[in-house]
């Protein structure tokens, strides 16, 4: 299942219209495990991005290049197009994607992500993971980051959670720096393609209100928010949150 090209690591399975997902920081690409049943419909591509995962490189993180991988990949795979669905970060990734290629892009999913990073908040932001990172053994990292991003703390959610989160310590800060840079508040409006924007009720890491501004500013862009669910829905509402991008989906399926 797990493949190689042009030193991108990635799944793929299925088959049908492409469909790739995008994790985020920390994470790996096997952290799309609660949605690999979209395979019976999709042609499901997962890759790692660069410094997580199986992807360990010596070139630069930052969200361009990020987006840069998964179009070559994409290309690679011979595929013009495909829906592009992204978490946090990867909804980062996402948007980018767009910016750099947005004929590829036949739908956008942005999950619990945002747009723009003030730029005070991002130094300031910086030097406290900085300082508690370096400060923290992997599993503490790992049960500090499953506290934030879940809302529910169930041995079950948490286990999971920690199971497919991953952060390497040498491009953990380069991947948050990258994160922290994006500025999408001219790109957003220019965003033609069907969007579904989905949030989280208890989302600390990136509150609903920042996907609300974001849905505002995409025409015609649907909105969802989980109830009772923290950073990462595919995880605690995965029934619910698998439901609502098929039904999504399927209403943007190319005509046959």
């Amino acid at each position: 299942m797990g493949e190689l090209f042009s030193g991108i690591p990635y799944l793929r399975m299925g088959a049908g219209e492409p469909l790739v997902f995008i994790h985020g920081l920390g994470e790996v690409k096997e952290g799309w495990s609660s949605q690999f049943e979209f395979a019976e419909k999709y042609d499901l591509i997962i890759p790692d991005l660069r410094g997580h995962g199986e992807y360990l490189t010596n070139e630069e993180i930052s969200i361009p290049n990020f987006a840069h991988d998964v179009i070559c990949l994409l290309k690679g795979l011979g595929l013009k197009s495909a829906h592009i669905c992204g978490l946090s970060m990867g909804g980062m990734v996402a948007q980018e994607i767009y910016r750099q290629a947005p004929d590829m892009c036949r739908s956008l999913v942005l999950v619990s992500t945002f747009h723009y990073a003030p730029k005070h908040f991002g130094e300031l932001f910086l030097k406290f993971r900085k300082i508690k990172t370096e400060s923290r053994s992997l599993e503490e990292q790992k049960n500090m980051a499953a506290r934030i991003c879940l809302y529910s703390w169930t041995a079950e959610n948490v286990e999971k959670f920690k199971k497919f989160y991953q952060p390497n310590r040498e491009y953990y800060l380069p991947s948050m720096k990258a994160c922290l840079e994006v500025n999408n508040l001219c790109l957003l409006s220019k965003i033609k393609v069907p969007t579904l924007i989905i949030g989280g009720q208890y989302d600390s890491v990136t509150p609903a209100w920042i996907q609300l501004m974001m849905h505002k500013q995409i025409r015609h862009s649907e909105f969802v928010i989980f109830r009772n669910t923290g950073h990462v829905a595919k995880l605690e509402a995965k029934e619910s949150f698998n439901e609502v991008l098929r039904s999504f989906l399927n209403k943007h399926k190319k005509a046959s």
